[in-house]
């Protein structure tokens, strides 16, 4: 595909998730809020210059109102949208940015597999909600799963990719509870109370359940999807075992939120989240030396021009005033001159040395020994003369 005409797919697919997901996460947190401060089914609010009396019918009305306001299309706008990135971006170029260098995977079994893996994510977890009824043993279950699928999609996909899948996952089965149980569930309230018959809660309570989940699941999944602007994470020797931490973080962070909101102000939840981020930051720092995991060491001075020359090589076929793999230098960074390469060279250590995650499915064919060479000459001051 034209990279330009890529480009702008990848922008409207990334512009109408963000704008879809903002408003379903929206919703969720405003409704589990709003079942939290609900005092006998009633909460009375204060907003926009006015006051606002919430009541709560469970599980239905006396008689249906004449307009009844649904809350769906938020859901599958974000997953429809997120899937349309996950095509251009990630399938469309699956050789740069899905399939690990020197991986099990080909192109094409690498879009099966991560297509595949989001329908086994909804079954699995569903069957789990249909069989275990305990919320501690569930979430138990869940962070397991979650880590085994991260160490999985590690080994399956490109570091940045299995942290995109992961969080696909978890979306999926997000979605998956609005089309197959919350909206069903709501759909039998409703006609219910069309036939003259008593509701059957059970349908409902099982729709709020999943709705609960859905609001813990939030924070987990915007950190896989924002997860692209943090190489030290994904591209660590144990990036699976760092998403599973952030995510269960974010989790733990939505409890207290929750919580809150229920009158309960637990405030060692968000200290012991705070110095959980302050050990995973510690733990991932980058060794600051050319003797990265998966490098080679060099011995010996290494000039500027041997940098240029793997820079003008490896990197500057993306980054680049007019670059030749892509429409336009990524995030606008460029190594056109020598000022623009040493202006850089801490992020080119941190990505190209430390990490490895660049360049992107190492499309341009970076050696361990030119990696080594970029750090020797970055720790000897990223000398330009």
């Amino acid at each position: 595909m034209d990279p330009y005409a890529n480009e702008w797919l990848q922008f409207l697919a990334r512009w109408l998730h963000v704008m879809a997901g903002i408003v379903w996460i929206g919703t969720s947190f405003y409704f589990v809020a709003l079942d939290n401060h609900l005092r006998d089914d009633e909460s009375w609010e204060i907003h926009g210059g006015g006051f606002y009396r919430v009541q709560k019918y469970v599980p239905a009305p006396p008689r249906l109102p004449d307009v009844l306001h649904w809350f769906k299309w938020e859901a599958y706008t974000t997953w429809l949208s997120g899937f349309a990135l996950l095509v251009v971006l990630y399938y469309f170029n699956a050789s740069t940015y899905l399939v690990q260098a020197g991986g099990p995977l080909g192109t094409g079994w690498a879009i099966v597999v991560s297509i595949a893996l989001l329908a086994v994510a909804w079954v699995v977890y569903d069957q789990l909600c249909r069989h275990v009824r305990s919320e501690l043993w569930l979430a138990a279950a869940m962070l397991g799963l979650t880590t085994l699928s991260a160490w999985g999609c590690s080994e399956l996909f490109a570091p940045r990719a299995s942290y995109l899948q992961v969080g696909a996952m978890l979306g999926t089965i997000m979605v998956a509870n609005v089309f197959f149980v919350i909206i069903p569930a709501h759909r039998e309230l409703i006609r219910a109370k069309e036939d003259y018959r008593e509701p059957d809660p059970a349908p409902a309570l099982e729709a709020k359940r999943r709705s609960v989940h859905n609001n813990y699941l939030t924070l987990p999944v915007v950190f896989a999807m924002l997860s692209n602007h943090f190489p030290s994470a994904y591209g660590h020797s144990y990036g699976w075992l760092v998403l599973v931490a952030l995510m269960a973080i974010g989790a733990w962070i939505r409890h207290f939120f929750n919580l809150r909101h229920a009158g309960r102000n637990a405030w060692w939840i968000p200290l012991t989240a705070a110095l959980g981020i302050a050990a995973v930051a510690v733990a991932i720092r980058p060794t600051g030396g050319s003797g990265a995991a998966g490098t080679t060491t060099t011995t010996g001075e290494v000039s500027f021009a041997q940098a240029n020359a793997i820079v003008q090589q490896r990197c500057v076929p993306c980054h680049s005033q007019d670059p030749t793999l892509v429409a336009a230098a990524p995030l606008g960074i460029r190594f056109d001159t020598p000022q623009e390469i040493k202006d850089a060279a801490s992020m080119i250590e941190q990505v190209a040395v430390e990490s490895q995650t660049m360049p992107l499915g190492n499309a341009t064919g970076m050696t361990a020994e030119e990696r080594a060479e970029l750090g020797a000459w970055i720790q000897a001051g990223a000398q330009i003369k």
